[in-house]
């Protein structure tokens, strides 16, 4: 929890760091590190609870009594629904309420991207102030309702997640290190395991709240789980007809332009980013991208259009859209992965693990099993956990490339 006025920040994190935050700032004069959230929420004007979505409930119970008459309060979780019900339910009728939530991860440079300030209960001097305040991270500022920011989060980031996580969990339950296979290395694979090993190199907590809080995410999941399995089946029944015409009608709706010349990512990007040595191009594998294919049924079933919230899409998003769109708009590239979906039985043991995962993530969200999710998680976090420092260097890297992409694109 911290609040930041010209002169003075008051902060305070979980009990027992105080002297560690406190030998941590001490070079900067305007910071003082305080023993607890009461303190802070008493001699401040504006306050953000930078908790965990699952436990925002709690910690505003416990320190929103103490809020300074008048003052502003806001929050960064990634669910909105269960921070503005903790808000309106704990916090003081004179206090307002200004939250917001950056829409990038902890390794991003904030700069240009998306910022969403919630202007839930207050006056346009105080989202004034706290524009203001928030100015410094230099931010791209996109102004929602609680519900509006769940909803699109849900559409952007919940399915994204889940792609990845059971990624990872299907090359963990088959004992790989997929940069150590010719199979998965180059092109669109590079960017499943970079930020497959990004996600994972995470706090739990940063999915699993978006993923069990949020109303809007269960949906999405399970159909996502649902798309994994029936396209699967399709491609283990040898229902060439049938697994074509869902494709190519699931694309249609979702990918409107022609050609591949304004792709988000080109050849030479995706192979530029390699966790392993390129194979020769004759001894590359096809692969039948079954995860790549069942996002784009899951947003075709869910009437999604991607392109639609790109000004709220996160890094993570616009990568994960960039390589589905490649493969969409590929003409040549699509029909191969067709082929090889029937004819190719080399990614059926992968396949068959990554249907059971998505299933698995599925059910853990529906259930809203935390405990379940977390034990999941860091099992397979510790697998990879090796890779992580170089897949974060190359994942930023990735990142770099593709927002110089989409400003290219938006320029047009």
């Amino acid at each position: 929890m911290a609040v930041r006025t010209p002169s003075r920040v008051n902060a305070c994190d979980t009990p027992g760091k105080e002297e560690q935050l406190a030998e941590e700032f001490a070079s900067r004069g305007n910071v003082h590190i305080l023993s607890n959230g009461h303190l802070v929420s008493r001699c401040s004007d504006y306050i953000i609870y930078s908790v965990e979505a699952e436990k925002i409930d709690r910690v505003v119970a416990q320190f929103g009594p103490s809020t300074k008459l008048g003052a502003i309060v806001g929050g960064q979780t990634s669910c909105k629904t269960p921070e503005i019900a903790a808000f309106e339910k704990h916090l003081p009728a004179d206090v307002e309420i200004v939250s917001c939530h950056s829409l990038h991860g902890p390794g991003v440079n904030p700069k240009g991207q998306p910022l969403v300030l919630i202007k839930h209960r207050a006056s346009q001097k105080s989202l004034d102030l706290v524009e203001k305040i928030l100015s410094c991270l230099q931010s791209k500022h996109v102004y929602l309702t609680a519900q509006a920011h769940d909803r699109i989060t849900a559409d952007t980031q919940a399915v994204t997640h889940a792609a990845f996580l059971s990624m990872g969990t299907a090359w963990a339950a088959n004992n790989q290190f997929p940069w150590e296979i010719p199979r998965y290395v180059g092109g669109i694979e590079n960017v499943k395991i970079n930020i497959t090993l990004r996600i994972y190199s995470n706090k739990w907590h940063v999915y699993a709240g978006l993923a069990i809080l949020n109303p809007s995410a269960k949906k999405q999941i399970k159909q996502y789980a649902e798309s994994v399995t029936e396209l699967f089946k399709l491609m283990l029944g040898g229902h060439r007809e049938e697994l074509e015409r869902r494709i190519r009608t699931a694309g249609a709706a979702v990918f409107k332009g022609d050609g591949d010349a304004d792709l988000l990512l080109q050849d030479e990007v995706l192979d530029r980013f390699s966790l392993g040595e390129l194979p020769p191009e004759r001894q590359r594998v096809k692969n039948n991208h079954l995860s790549l294919l069942a996002m784009v049924d899951c947003w075709w079933k869910l009437g999604i259009v991607p392109y639609d919230h790109m000004i709220c899409s996160t890094p993570l998003f616009r990568l994960w859209l960039g390589i589905t769109e490649y493969l969409f708009r590929k003409p040549g590239l699509l029909a191969e992965v067709i082929d090889t979906a029937i004819e190719d039985n080399t990614f059926r043991a992968d396949d068959l693990e990554f249907t059971f995962a998505a299933r698995d993530w599925s059910e853990r969200v529906s259930f809203g099993n935390m405990d379940g999710y977390r034990e999941k998680f860091e099992s397979i976090q510790k697998y990879f956990a090796p890779r992580f420092p170089e897949a974060k260097r190359v994942g930023n890297e990735m990142i770099k490339t593709i927002e110089e992409n989409t400003r290219k694109k938006e320029q047009i």
